[in-house]
């Protein structure tokens, strides 16, 4: 079985006066957990101003075991008893695996964090499809006389790394309001 990333979107309703606090806990949590085997980064979503006082925290992991890993440490235990004077109450978790991974919510998307599955099912296809007519044109050229399953191999290597870690991020981010409807 093959591992894929895993991401986990954790919202908090910060205590009235504990923001920045709560800032510097969150900036120290992001710091340590850099450290750890197969984590991939964190988008921190803060409140609008004049909203309610909810933060939204994206860790990304690239596997669910690393991520349990994450779950059962000493430095989440540690952080969770760090923050219980600053939150109201506790945080809601949502895992995500596989494809929805490329899709990061937009700051706005903290009352409707789930994509449109018919516009990333649109947005794929057309991305895969300019990325198969133009890498696998380049992969042709370069190696041609290389066997058609190397070839294959090397075409989808590049794709999914420039999806994974280019195209999909900044398209979502350039498309999030078509993304995620209102």
């Amino acid at each position: 079985m093959t591992e894929e990333p895993v991401t986990v979107v954790v919202t908090r309703r910060i205590k009235a006066g504990s923001e920045q606090a709560y800032e510097r806990w969150l900036e120290a949590l992001v710091r340590e957990a850099s450290a750890l085997p197969g984590y991939l980064g964190t988008n921190v979503y803060r409140p609008a101003p004049g909203a309610a006082r909810e933060y939204t925290s994206v860790f990304r992991f690239d596997s669910v075991e690393n991520l349990r890993r994450f779950e059962e440490s000493e430095l989440r235990a540690k952080a969770l008893v760090e923050v219980r004077p600053l939150v109201d109450a506790d945080a809601v978790w949502t895992k995500i695996t596989g494809l929805e991974f490329w899709f990061t919510p937009p700051a706005s998307a903290a009352l409707a964090p789930q994509p449109s599955k018919l516009r990333m099912a649109l947005l794929m296809i057309a991305v895969v499809w300019g990325l198969v007519l133009s890498i696998g044109k380049l992969v042709g050229l370069v190696l041609g006389a290389a066997p058609m399953p190397l070839r294959l191999l090397v075409t989808i290597t590049i794709e999914v790394f420039l999806m994974t870690y280019v195209l999909m991020p900044r398209l979502t981010r350039w498309l999030a309001r078509w993304i995620y409807p209102s």
